[in-house]
């Protein structure tokens, strides 16, 4: 039997990239250096064109754009050259935004342009895509112009008063008083704001106009959302992409009082519409972006919005299975927008929410091709053992039939549900076992990390035919010694770093030591694998004589793995918690192979953190600089506990 991604999964959706921009782009080039040979301006900006008539750009304007931003890149990062550089380009692009931002070429090139500009510049490029906002906010190359001058908000916001004064007095005398009229940075994104509250169920819906809507929400929060700005390939299965969207942090930054204000102000248009934000596609996205910022900065308002969206599912048609609820836990579009309710949640909601809606249909859930999703944030979310207690029982005996159906990942949210809350955790390991069969025979759970790692059952990774009823055959260390490892699959990586910060992981480092030299050296080369042993030298319940046991196999293989893109990272985590007799082996090692490490390009990078040069040539001083960064490490260390 195998099992997880044995069964077949729906390749994710691809994102078209855009063109060549900068000095990879059709004609551009390196300009003459020496002020007076800045890119020349095009004769026509198109400046008497009417409003109405949406203008478009010559090809003399995007030659001069795209020479004019080759030459910044170019560019000396600071001095007077550079400014009066981006001074004169920007004022080409004020005069010709719209239409810079509505060409594809030209969008993407004021994209970078934006990431150059001082805040008065950007506030006269910003408003002069406000005039047509609408046109612009739903144009599919307006659009991301509009993004990228947002997400210039935390550059700009952390600019200090007097670099703001000086850029004043800089354009005053230029400007010829136009500056007294123009908004401050903090007065363009609230109007923005308002403009956008007027017609929000409009903005929303659009496919375009929706990724303003996000972005604006995020910076109104102070909270940069990457997921929101990854794009996983579509060679991965729907469920590894949703692990990786997971694991990307949000990073805040700091805001003015009044965003925080106009933050709750625009979130509050959803509740007038809330049945629509729940069952569309596009404008459902903006009420998900929103409960995460919400989450994070307005935490009571955030949990009224969950409780008005619950509340609104639950009182739809009733259906003989069970609550109003679980028919939209089966819809593509409101099972995500519940995937994040449940994620920002408190947890006696999350309680009261099981209780009256999930209990009794779990098997169900884990089942469906759709519902199984929100199940696995219901269970990221469960942080008390009050609420595991009841789930855990309902769902345990189903683990086996779970992993079979291809749902790997109900079985790994549970299984970190334990490792939360620190229960349940010696019996979810015992269920693992016997679902991969090698509980009995014992001699078969020394093989339980190639099968966790690789979510394959046991006679399917070893290849045997037995028949059904007969007594399962002893464990042959042999076969198990010849064999290759197997694929590693980032499901089978996580479930493995779970169980290694069990409080008792005893089993599973066994079966990591039992590992041949060059198995490990697999695990640790692959891109999911290597996180297992990550896992290994961060687990606080993982001692070092265990960790120093396990790590013995990779003797003999450290110039292997220094040669390796994710292994060199292994061997850099264990050179950092290595004492010193370790780091004399490794340096003894790496050094019969100096030559081979400094020609690779990821070898040079582990021969340069190891010092390896002055190993070879000044031993006493390399022991000298390794026991003076120990002593460092130590009493930092000890600063950190403190």
């Amino acid at each position: 039997m195998g099992l997880g991604p044995r069964s077949p999964h729906k390749a994710g959706r691809q994102f078209p990239i855009g063109g060549k921009r900068g000095r990879g782009a059709k004609g551009s080039g390196r300009p003459p250096r020496g002020r007076e040979q800045h890119p020349r301006p095009p004769a026509d900006r198109g400046s008497e064109r009417t409003q109405d008539a949406h203008p478009h750009l010559s090809p003399e304007a995007l030659g001069y754009f795209r020479q004019a931003l080759s030459a910044l890149k170019e560019a000396p990062e600071a001095g007077e050259e550079r400014e009066l550089m981006v001074h004169n380009v920007l004022k080409e692009v004020e005069a010709q935004a719209l239409a810079l931002a509505t060409n594809r070429t030209g969008s993407e090139m004021l994209q970078e342009l934006l990431g150059f500009s001082p805040l008065k510049p950007l506030c006269r490029i910003w408003a002069a895509l406000r005039s047509n906002l609408r046109f612009v906010a739903c144009h599919r190359c307006g659009v991301h112009v509009l993004q990228s001058t947002l997400l210039q908000l935390p550059r700009l916001l952390r600019n200090t008063a007097e670099e703001e004064e000086e850029e004043e007095e800089e354009e005053e005398e230029e400007e010829n008083g136009k500056d007294g009229s123009l908004e401050t940075l903090e007065e363009l994104v609230l109007g923005l704001a308002s403009e956008v509250c007027d017609d929000f169920l409009f903005y929303c819906g659009d496919t375009h106009g929706s990724f303003l809507v996000r972005t604006l929400l995020q910076m109104l929060g102070g909270t940069l959302l990457e997921s929101e700005r990854a794009r996983p390939g579509g060679s991965k299965s729907s469920e590894t992409q949703r692990v990786i969207a997971r694991e990307c942090k949000p990073t805040d930054f700091e805001v003015p009082e009044a965003f925080l204000n106009c933050l709750q102000n625009l979130s509050s248009c959803f509740l007038k519409d809330i049945a629509v934000f729940i069952t569309d596609k596009i404008s459902s996205f903006c009420l998900q972006v929103a409960l995460q910022v919400l989450h994070r900065k307005l935490p009571q308002f955030c949990a009224y919005l969950c409780n008005a969206v619950i509340g609104y599912l639950s009182t739809r048609s009733s259906s003989a299975a069970g609550s109003p609820l679980l028919l939209f836990l089966r819809d593509q579009t409101s099972s995500r927008l519940l995937e994040q309710v449940l994620l920002v949640l408190e947890p006696s909601r999350l309680q009261s929410l099981f209780e009256d809606h999930f209990q009794g249909q779990l098997h169900t859930l884990a089942a469906h091709p759709i519902a199984n999703f929100p199940l696995q944030r219901f269970l990221d979310s469960i942080s008390t053992p009050e609420l595991l207690s009841p789930v855990f029982e309902e769902l345990s005996p189903a683990l086996e039939a779970v992993l079979a159906q291809g749902h790997p990942g109900v079985v790994i949210a549970l299984v970190g549900a334990c490792r939360r809350v620190g229960a349940y955790q010696a019996q979810v390991l015992q269920l693992l076992l016997e679902a991969f069969h090698c509980a009995e025979p014992s001699s078969r759970q020394v093989a339980c990390v190639p099968l966790f790692a690789t979510l394959t059952a046991y006679e399917v990774y070893y290849e045997l035919t037995e028949e059904e009823g007969a007594v399962p055959a002893e464990h042959q260390v042999e076969i198990a010694t010849a064999r290759t490892l197997g694929e590693v699959t980032v499901l089978g990586s996580l479930l493995l770093q779970h169980l290694l910060h069990f409080s008792a992981p005893g089993l599973i480092l066994r079966s990591l030591g039992s590992l041949t030299g060059p198995q490990l050296l697999a695990l640790a080369q692959s891109p999911a694998g290597s996180h297992i042993l990550d896992a290994i030298l961060s687990s606080p319940s993982v001692t070092h004589k265990q960790r120093r046991r396990v790590l013995q196999a990779l003797k003999g293989q450290y110039v292997s793995l220094a040669c390796s893109r994710h292994g060199s990272r292994v061997l850099d985590a264990i050179w950092n918690g290595a004492a010193l007799g370790t780091r004399k082996e490794i340096a003894a090692e790496l050094g019969e192979q100096n030559q081979e490490l400094i020609r690779d390009p990821f070898g040079h990078h582990v021969a340069r953190n190891v010092a390896l040069t002055t190993f070879l040539k000044r031993r006493e001083a390399w022991e000298q600089q390794q026991s003076a960064k120990a002593k460092r490490r130590r009493a930092l260390n000890s600063i950190l506990e403190d």
